[in-house]
């Protein structure tokens, strides 16, 4: 799987913009890619403090750029950026503290076509990784959430998994008179959708699963009508991906158990891109298909916004941040 993203880097170059700059699992990440030659790193801190990182641990950054917040010559334009895209609910004293920490400053330089990507969450809580992102680069045209999703490697074999990391649950969201704006099913649908076209950067032709407890009308309740309506809605916006539900887990992935309980199904028994009606079981599917299943998982991989940018485990060691570096990056 790198390699192929890796080909993809070296003939579109990339920049990534590191948002925790002294990290020493960010330098060794930053010195290997420096190293391959295929990702251009920039790091976020005090230049001072971050070459001292770097020394201090034995990484090679020279010639890397590194841009400290604090002497930003460019910052006035970043915080006149900032203040019009926050359309008010931002002073421009407000703009400019937040702009101060590097999670905010990082995610400017994305939307100011500064870098093509960012990583975050080495240090930083997913929420302030995902909030920056929210407010200033925003979700991509068409796309009403951002979602999640998970690349499931074990061999040669691939999964996508979603949502796993994001979405609590779905809802209907309401104007001010109690009308829906936008359904639940629908949203659960988008989440379908955005994971598909995921799992096709990665190379996985999707056949997507709609799980649920219950399989083609096998169980009642209003989860398996949030998953069915969702399915049906799923269908509708990409109608040239096979997408199929709601079905039970077993169906989804044994031939025999898929083509009795759903028969004529393209996906039933043959599912490689599976989509959780929340994040509760998505959370516990994909954990137990890395450790029971001996799984690599690869993510969590945002989707919808307007440009990559993801989150790291705060546990996470510097072989994930590389490996997630190239994933991110490849997005772009």
């Amino acid at each position: 799987m790198f390699e192929n993203l890796v080909e993809i880097l070296k003939a579109n170059p990339r920049k990534i913009v590191y948002t925790e700059g002294t990290d020493a699992r960010i330098l060794e990440s930053a010195a290997r890619l420096k190293k391959g030659g295929f990702l251009t790193p920039i790091l976020v801190g005090n230049v001072e403090d971050v070459k001292a990182a770097a020394a201090k641990g034995g990484f090679d950054i020279e010639g890397l750029e590194i841009i400290d917040p604090a002497t930003y010559p460019e910052m006035d334009k970043m915080v006149d950026t900032m203040v019009e895209l926050r359309k008010g609910k931002m002073s421009a004293e407000d703009c400019r503290a937040a702009l101060s920490k590097s999670n905010y400053f990082g995610t400017m330089l994305v939307k100011m076509g500064l870098a093509d990507a960012l990583l975050g969450g080495a240090t930083y809580s997913t929420a302030d990784t995902v909030r920056p992102a929210l407010q200033l680069v925003k979700t991509k045209k068409g796309a009403n959430l951002v979602s999640s999703c998970f690349i499931m490697v074990r061999g040669d074999e691939m999964l996508a998994m979603g949502d796993c990391a994001i979405n609590i649950s779905y809802e209907d969201k309401l104007d001010k008179e109690g009308n829906v704006t936008l359904s639940a099913a629908a949203q659960l649908a988008e989440v379908a959708v955005e994971t598909a076209k995921t799992a096709k950067v990665f190379g996985i032709d999707p056949k997507v699963a709609m799980l649920s407890y219950s399989t083609k009308g096998s169980g009642k309740g209003p989860n398996v009508d949030l998953v069915r309506n969702a399915t049906a809605i799923a269908k509708e916006m990409a109608p040239d991906v096979a997408i199929d539900g709601e079905m039970q887990f077993d169906a989804a992935v044994s031939p025999v158990v898929g083509q009795l309980k759903f028969p004529g199904s393209k996906v039933a028994g043959y599912a490689n891109t599976f989509i959780f009606p929340e994040i509760q079981s998505g959370n516990i599917g994909y954990k137990i298909a890395q450790r029971l299943g001996g799984f690599a998982a690869y993510g969590p991989i945002l989707q919808g916004l307007n440009a990559p940018i993801n989150d790291l485990s705060r546990g996470c060691d510097a072989e994930e941040v590389y490996q997630m570096s190239i994933i991110t990056a490849a997005l772009a």
